[in-house]
């Protein structure tokens, strides 16, 4: 990428943000349940539209929830002078410094936003003395890249500050390769009015500003798990507001009587017919419910019902909808409908294979940009790690799993395949670094107390018997 001046980055960061910002919002209103409204005549009226509100039924914080919740970051490898990974220490510049910014919190939010928005941001930066990385959001930050494919490590970066408001300009915060600048706007599109203060230097050798990306095509864009998903939750939204039309006015049988006209209102003085305005008798309301009867004395009188409108199609296709947005998000069906009844361990887990897969992949790519962060805060804070590229970050373990089931698969493997034990303990389900770490101090302990049991016994035996034969060979 050429050489632009500050102002020129500024001007190209803040029309990116401007660019992407429709797209955006329109994603943060499905995730918060601000959904188009379903098909409805043009004439619909009050009770029409507030059908319409009740039939939005949001599924997308499911899809984004789903996935984020089995991404949990719980210690760091970091990698040795060999290029392997080396035994996690919960000591280490590096994991002090995921403790010292209250990452076990707020990594959560990080997922969350590339899960949405497709991408979202931390900053990696000196706050109060200390080396702190805190998280950015998609709606408010852009980054220019060289390579937006194939990059981590992006030209510049932007995040807004304060959005402009009346005559107050808009304020915001920008990083390239060396300096940090305060920017200064009067709209994302406005660039006559984009005033950028002179920068002071950051710290670090490369923009301290590093990517979390859920999907990067070789184009360089970036997908989320909730915008494909939108045409489908319309589909669900308008076939909920069909339902709610159909079992509001055609659910119950309609009573219907020819061939007889309703009583009319009379004078209680004089007896005659009062008319309405339009000349015509007011009739009077007819007290009919499910406790009476009609009945005529004209023969020709004739009454009827006309059947209620089935709801059982409607209900089929909301659950088809639903299969198909559980199919297409790769969410299992049993964790949006509920239907968990009478499936075994092996169904659970042949249906949350996809699941599974997915999670997979974005902890390979969280995982990569993590270890960036790491990285800069070595950098920034002097620490070794700076070219560690050959540390990684370990995920918890998340999956279901029986403790019971677990010891029986783990000795498994310990008698047959001869795996040592302490290989098998990050295999124990939940368990976490710390207790790992633990285990291993009680293990060389007990090791420790089991060789000096031994010596001891070994010291205080009674010595072999005196024989004839050793009398003689010691002659």
């Amino acid at each position: 990428m050429a050489a632009l001046t500050p102002t020129a980055l500024a001007v190209q960061l803040l029309a990116v943000l401007g660019r992407d910002k429709d797209r955006l919002n329109r994603i943060d209103d499905y995730l918060h349940g601000k959904h188009d409204d379903p098909y409805m005549p043009a004439m619909a009226d009050d009770e029409y539209r507030l059908l319409a509100k009740r039939a939005i039924s949001n599924w997308t914080p499911l899809l984004v929830n789903t996935p984020a919740q089995a991404l949990y970051v719980d210690g760091y490898r970091a990698g040795d002078d060999k290029g392997k990974g080396s035994a996690t220490d919960l000591t280490s510049p590096q994991w002090e410094h995921w403790q010292r910014s209250r990452l076990d919190a707020r990594q959560s939010a990080v997922y969350k936003g590339a899960l949405t928005y497709g991408h979202s941001f931390t900053l990696t930066e000196h706050a109060k003395g200390v080396v702190l990385t805190k998280g950015l959001s998609a709606l408010r930050t852009a980054a220019l890249y060289e390579d937006p494919a194939n990059d981590d490590t992006p030209h510049a970066a932007l995040t807004v500050v304060a959005w402009p408001s009346g005559e107050s300009a808009g304020t915001a915060r920008m990083w390239d390769g060396r300096f940090e600048y305060a920017v200064r706007f009067r709209s994302l599109d406005d660039a006559d009015g984009v005033k950028v203060v002179k920068g002071k230097r950051h710290g670090a050798s490369e923009c301290p500003v590093t990517r979390f990306a859920a999907s990067v095509d070789l184009e360089g864009r970036t997908v989320g798990v909730v915008e494909p998903m939108i045409p489908l939750q319309d589909r669900i939204n308008q076939t909920i507001f069909d339902l709610l039309l159909a079992q509001s006015y055609g659910s119950t049988k309609v009573r219907t009587v020819t061939g007889m006209a309703p009583p009319v209102q009379r004078d209680p003085e004089t007896g005659e017919v009062v008319y309405d305005e339009q000349g015509n008798p007011t009739p009077l309301p007819i007290n009919h419910n499910a406790k009476r009867f009609l009945f005529a004395e004209d023969p020709d009188v004739k009454f009827g019902s006309l059947d209620e409108t089935p709801l059982a199609g409607f209900i089929e296709s909301i659950d088809m909808s639903i299969r198909h947005l559980s199919a297409i998000a790769q969410v299992p069906p049993h964790a949006m409908l509920g239907q968990i009844a009478n499936l075994s361990a092996e169904a659970l887990q042949a249906a949350e294979i996809s699941l599974s897969r997915m999670i997979q992949e974005f902890r390979t790519g969280f995982g990569e940009a993590w270890e960036r962060v790491f990285r800069l805060a070595a950098e920034l804070g002097s620490a070794a790690g700076v070219d560690d590229f050959t540390g990684e970050v370990i995920w918890r373990d998340m999956e279901q799993r029986s403790l019971a089931q677990s010891a029986d698969a783990l000795g498994k493997l310990r008698e047959q395949l001869g795996i040592p034990a302490k290989g098998l303990w990050k295999r124990v389900p939940n368990v976490t670094q710390t207790e790992l770490d633990e285990w291993d101090d009680l293990a060389d302990e007990e090791d420790s107390v089991g060789q000096l049991a031994s010596a001891l016994t070994r010291a205080t035996s009674d010595p072999e018997p005196v024989t004839a034969d050793s009398v003689a060979v010691a002659a």
